[in-house]
């Protein structure tokens, strides 16, 4: 029998998938045939004369590699043994604990278990406690138990940080870069924001063009190759975001400090200078090394409170730049507008703002707030993006490229089924599908009550982007170049590109073989660390959203909401409140029927009333349960 290898990934029922490089479908493996796997793990299978739904079926004859080597759980202790229930409900079964390994654990503590042997067919895993972390209910254990589960370096080690502050005390001079400390720009972010990576301004010409000024930190000048920044920021990868907190790819002396582009301080950065014509096309572009000094902080409100003319101190205050921001104004919507033509996926999906008192508690949950002002800074963060990806594919540049393929076949006719219960459709060849199909699709619900239900399925059938050092396009922005040159103070993608650009321009764009062949390998290992790092955080901040939001709900049972069905399945319907927490009503909540889930339609029926539930749909229902730990909420119809 023919053996294959892939990646297992557990369900918290006991059975799992594996999957395996280059196919896209993955393989089931059951309870009884996993052979000790435990998520993450890299295995050996062979495949059985037999298939689980649309999934071929497997047997797990090795583990070839263990992921996990640790584990955060809570600790429960009996007299002579003990045993640690895994946070990661994808890790089945308890860890065994023997008395002389707990060391001063004590009952109900979240620790750390350095697994000692792995579990074999009949025994559990054994494991020692390695650290304590804390009480589960003690305030900030559960997002320290995350940050340690995803094993998320939240400390630097010492001889960074030193590295950190020696270097961030150098004086900014010319140093040989271009003075653009004479033109008014601006940084646009949050309030809330520390670190400014960007900084923007723009001016329209007598002839109708506009010149668009991107103005990033030049972290690389900083952040020297082989330094210890350097080898921290790429283990790293990226900053993690956890809602009441910031674990940085670079200490706060750089972060918050030298680099980040703080108004009245004279900053290095790296500039991208388009010149756009009045259809919202880059007719040709300039990247230097420059010296800035940001004129004003702005932040999102105030911006657009300026362009929409809606608050009269605002408009006072910010009086003598007023024309500044309407020119943005005016060259974001041609750049959007161009945008759509092309086919850019505009999903208005809100995120989740989850207000966090001083103990970490959650005391509100709601859509975060957006507005035009934060589109501006999209439109031109997209378009110097698209510019030095472009620059640096025709020169044939070792680059880190931002790349998103299109969706599979399999993907495409999945999401036409659930279309076509709205009456839409993906249209255009499976095998050439072009963005502008989805966008067309985007356009037809913009407004109406099943836009967000479409556009939450539009974003599931769509391939998760990565970083690759060769150029395949992005089919979300419909752009054929595109890279991430503009968060180098958050991305190690970004800081390698700004390394790679220094190099061009210091050697007029010409650069050795020897050199090449040396950023070659380095773009192709940073980008595929860099994308594991950012899988990694992504799942790390989705966790501590998730958990939140079930602490939240604790203290809302028996109360009732409005939502729309936002998911159906065999087993129950997923309902999406106006707040962007969702939960589940189960088969055996509801009560009035027996109810039947149709494949076809991705509905279910009521048996005897004939009451059909479907996606989209508005219903009203009642907290039941929420259980932070499981990371549930379980709803009822109401």
């Amino acid at each position: 029998m023919e053996v294959l290898q892939g990646m297992y990934m557990s369900n918290q029922k006991g059975f799992g998938f594996v999957k395996i490089e280059g196919q896209s479908s993955d393989i089931f493996i059951s309870k009884e045939n996993g052979n000790t796997a435990m998520d993450g793990d890299t295995v050996d299978l062979i495949l059985l004369d037999k298939s689980h739904g649309t999934h071929l079926e497997g047997k797990i004859i090795k583990v070839v590699k263990r992921k996990t080597s640790k584990i955060v759980g809570i600790f429960k202790k009996s007299k002579n043994f003990g045993f640690v229930i895994p946070d990661d409900k994808k890790i089945v079964g308890d860890i065994f604990i023997s008395k002389s390994k707990w060391g001063k654990a004590k009952n109900n503590e979240k620790v750390v278990v350095q697994i000692l042997k792995y579990p074999e067919k009949n025994k559990k895993a054994e494991g020692k406690i390695v650290e304590i972390l804390g009480n589960k209910d003690e305030a900030g254990i559960d997002m320290l138990s995350i940050i340690k589960n995803f094993n998320l370096p939240y400390e630097f080690p010492k001889e960074v940080i030193e590295e950190a502050k020696k270097i961030s005390k150098e004086k900014v001079t010319k140093n040989g870069r271009q003075d653009l400390r004479n033109i008014e720009m601006f940084t646009i972010d949050g309030e809330d924001a520390k670190d400014l990576d960007d900084a923007v301004n723009v001016i329209k010409n007598n002839d109708g063009t506009y010149t668009l000024g991107v103005h990033i930190a030049d972290v690389s000048h900083y952040v020297k190759e082989g330094s210890a920044l350097d080898k921290e920021a790429i283990l790293r990868g990226t900053s993690v975001y956890m809602l009441d907190r910031v674990i940085p790819m670079l200490p706060t002396e750089l972060s918050n400090g030298a680099c980040s582009l703080n108004q009245g301080e004279d900053r290095y950065a790296i500039s991208c200078i388009m010149q756009i014509d009045e259809s919202g096309k880059v007719i040709s572009s300039d990247i230097i090394k420059s010296i800035i000094n940001v004129n004003r902080r702005m932040n999102y409100h105030d911006v657009f409170d300026i362009i929409e003319r809606k608050n009269k101190k605002v408009l006072n205050k910010y009086e003598q730049y007023i024309s500044h921001f309407d020119s943005m104004k005016e060259l974001a919507l041609i750049l959007k507008q161009r945008r759509k033509k092309d086919g850019y996926l505009s999903l208005d999906i809100p995120e989740s703002k989850i207000v966090l008192d001083k103990f970490g508690y959650p005391i509100d949950i709601k859509p975060y707030d957006t507005n035009f002002a934060n589109e501006i800074i999209e439109q031109f963060m997209l378009t110097a993006n698209e510019s030095i990806a472009e620059r640096f594919y025709w020169i044939r540049a070792p680059f880190i490229y931002r790349v998103h393929e299109k969706p599979d076949e399999e993907k495409i006719t999945d999401l036409n089924k659930y279309l076509y219960n709205f009456g839409y459709r993906i249209k255009g060849r499976k095998d050439d599908i072009k963005p502008k199909a989805f966008q067309t699709v985007l356009d037809d619900v913009k407004g109406k009550k099943e836009e967000n239900v479409i556009s939450n399925l539009i974003l599931r059938s769509l391939k998760v982007a990565r970083y690759e050092s060769e150029n395949k396009g992005h089919f979300g922005i419909a752009s054929k170049y595109y890279c991430h040159f503009t968060s180098p103070i958050r991305r190690y993608p970004d800081l390698f590109i700004h390394r790679i650009i220094s190099k061009y321009l210091e050697a007029n764009y010409n650069m050795n073989d020897k050199l090449q062949e040396k950023y070659n390998k380095q773009a192709i290992k940073y980008a595929e660390i860099s994308s594991e790092c950012e899988l990694n955080a992504t799942k790390a901040e989705r966790e501590s959203e998730d958990m939140k939001k079930a602490e939240y709900m604790e203290r809302k049972i028996g109360e009732t909401y409005e939502g729309i069905i936002s998911s159906v399945t065999n087993f129950g319907i997923f309902v999406k409140l106006e707040n962007t927490v969702e939960g589940l009503i189960r088969f055996e909540n509801m009560d009035d029927d027996y109810y039947i889930y149709d494949e076809n339609s991705k509905s279910i029926i009521g048996k005897t009333l004939g009451k059909i539930y479907k996606l989209g749909d508005k219903i009203t229902v009642e907290v039941i349960s929420a259980n932070k730990d499981l990371r549930k909420i379980d709803f009822k119809l109401k």
